[in-house]
């Protein structure tokens, strides 16, 4: 049998070295159109900072070691620009010789991937203006950097976009960011994201939200970005980085289906319409594993499991890919983010039934050294208690954390199986009662009817209720640093003797720095005869929210 691969990277070398692990006999042939087969495409933005020193680390595999293990012939340079089903053949082309050839197959693997999106803007073919996707970008945009770049402008506020940006910075370089949307991270949802914002602009990137680029105006020596507002801002280097679309054109040419944003269309064991044709990695569209919903989903992780699932088929294994659950997780300078399954955002659109929690607790013991907080969200199912996703941002542990939630998420855990685990602590690594237990027993609290919260999009419609009562059970101090207005502050050790300041026919909306605080409140108000709710997340969490509902001391 006769397999070919058209493109390399993680789902191509994937399905390659899977194939020869299961068919020596079969023959195998990956056509890819830059010079490289297989690279660490996620490494690429540290290399410019020099994080990774040396460029043989980005190159996992090469043709020759592909070859010398397992007897795969890789041919790099060379773009396949057509496919005839009826003959089973491809048509390539030979970059560097500029030559055209025919190959026959048997099954064929279309890795693809997606390129970087390059809108037609006047001014953008100016060679300042890159964008990062393959190795070869990598070293162009490296040696622009050498080339005494002061400022640089990253339009877009994605991953590569937000590593490239950290890394000009660690540089030296004055980097601004454009991003079209309100917040930066699609992957999180907007009020996980406002902690990002403030953390980011505090290590001096400076971000412009809710901003268009319309063109560029290239000259000698800078090139001018025209905005939406009609304000411009002047760079030495441009990257863009506002997302990429799936390379699918010979797909579609050839009668391979595509879904209406271009992605090939595949099922549970990546076959194509034509069973004799597979599609793996980020041109492909599968299914999110929690609703089944269709979903094309850019990531290093699907696109392997793809590509091994595909071979698997191809070799006679019947094993289905189990859905994309999208688990990502980025470094921002010192800071941490990352998310599984259902963002809010999402789950919105779907038709389950949903609830949220927002927690921050310590990575680890607190009275071990260095102990820091994480901020954690977590959606469930407020009929079954199922976990729909997760997102965590922090400064340490919150690795473990997104991958205990992803594990959760995949077997389809409730809260209470949450508050089960059994999960390994000492007080330098985390918690009697770790951050998911503690996940857990909040949802199960909120589920039982323990204690009801409220979250912090609400409160600018109860600011226009008459009967509604806020209290603040705080320190003095944190009280008088900020505070929510018209806001009654009673400290939690001093409520029960000052139960009388309260109005019974009014439901009080208590608040505390995180949450926790406001819990144990909420339970002295009720069994007191009062109606309380607690707010999700705390006076902190809202803070970077609702900048115009606060003020300071009396």
């Amino acid at each position: 049998m006769k397999i070919v691969i058209i493109g390399g990277v993680a789902g191509g070398a994937s399905a390659a070295a899977r194939l020869r692990r299961l068919d020596e006999n079969a023959e195998i042939v990956i056509i890819e159109r830059s010079g490289y087969i297989s690279y660490a495409n996620c490494g690429l933005p540290y290399y410019l900072s020099g994080t990774i020193e040396e460029k043989e680390s980005l190159i996992l595999q090469t043709p020759e070691s592909f070859k010398d293990r397992f007897n795969i012939d890789v041919r790099v340079k060379e773009e396949v620009i057509e496919i005839d089903r009826n003959n089973k053949c491809v048509k390539i082309h030979q970059i560097e010789s500029d030559s055209i050839y025919e190959e026959s197959y048997d099954k064929l693997v279309l890795s693809m991937g997606a390129a970087a999106i390059r809108p037609p803007f006047p001014g953008i073919d100016d060679p300042r203006i890159m964008t990062l996707k393959t190795v070869e970008d990598t070293f162009r945009i490296y040696e622009a950097v050498k080339k005494n770049v002061r400022n640089a402008v990253v339009i877009g506020g994605g991953f590569i976009g937000l590593e490239v940006a950290e890394n000009f910075m660690e540089t030296g370089i004055d980097t601004t960011m454009i991003q079209l949307d309100p917040q930066i991270l699609p992957q999180i949802d907007y009020d996980m994201a406002a902690e990002l914002h403030c953390y980011l602009r505090e290590k001096g990137l400076k971000l412009r939200l809710n901003t268009a680029v319309t063109g560029f105006i290239p000259n000698e020596t800078k090139v001018e970005i025209i905005l939406n507002d009609n304000t411009s801002l002047s760079a030495d280097l441009i990257v863009m980085a506002i997302g990429v679309k799936p390379e699918s054109k010979i797909a579609g040419d050839c009668g391979i289906k595509l879904n209406n944003k271009g992605a090939i269309i595949v099922n549970e064991f990546m076959q194509t319409n034509d069973p004799d044709v597979y599609g793996v990695g980020d041109a492909v569209e599968t299914y999110r594993n929690i609703d089944k919903a269709r979903v094309n989903v850019a990531l290093a992780g699907p696109a392997n499991k793809q590509g091994r699932i595909a071979a698997n088929h191809i070799a006679g294994r019947q094993t289905p890919y189990g859905g994309a659950q999208a688990s990502s997780i980025i470094k921002l300078f010192d800071m941490t983010a990352a998310s599984t399954g259902l963002t809010e955002a999402a789950a919105e659109q779907t038709n389950i039934p949903y609830d949220k929690v927002v927690i921050y607790p310590a990575n680890h013991a607190t009275y071990y050294p260095g102990a820091v907080n994480m901020t954690m969200k977590i959606l469930f199912h407020k009929e079954k208690g199922t976990i729909l996703g997760a997102q965590i941002t922090g400064f340490d542990g919150v690795d473990k954390r997104i991958d205990v939630l992803a594990t959760a998420i995949r077997a389809g855990m409730t809260a209470g199986d949450l508050t089960d685990l059994d999960l390994a602590y000492a007080p330098p690594y985390g918690s009697a009662k770790d951050p998911v237990n503690m996940a857990g027993y909040v949802i199960e609290n909120v589920l039982n009817g323990t204690v009801e919260q409220y979250h912090w999009k609400e409160i600018p419609s109860l600011y226009e209720d008459d009967n509604v009562q806020f209290l603040d059970v705080r320190t003095p101090m944190e009280y008088d640093a900020g505070h929510f207005k018209n806001t009654i502050h009673i400290p939690l050790d001093e409520l029960r003797d000052n139960l009388h300041r309260l109005d019974k026919n009014k439901t009080l909306y208590v608040n505390c720095h995180t949450g926790l605080r406001s819990y144990i409140a909420c339970r002295i108000l009720v069994q007191h005869g009062f109606k309380a709710k607690n707010l999700s997340g705390g006076f902190r969490f809202a803070s970077f929210l609702l900048e115009e509902y606060i003020c300071g001391g009396n």
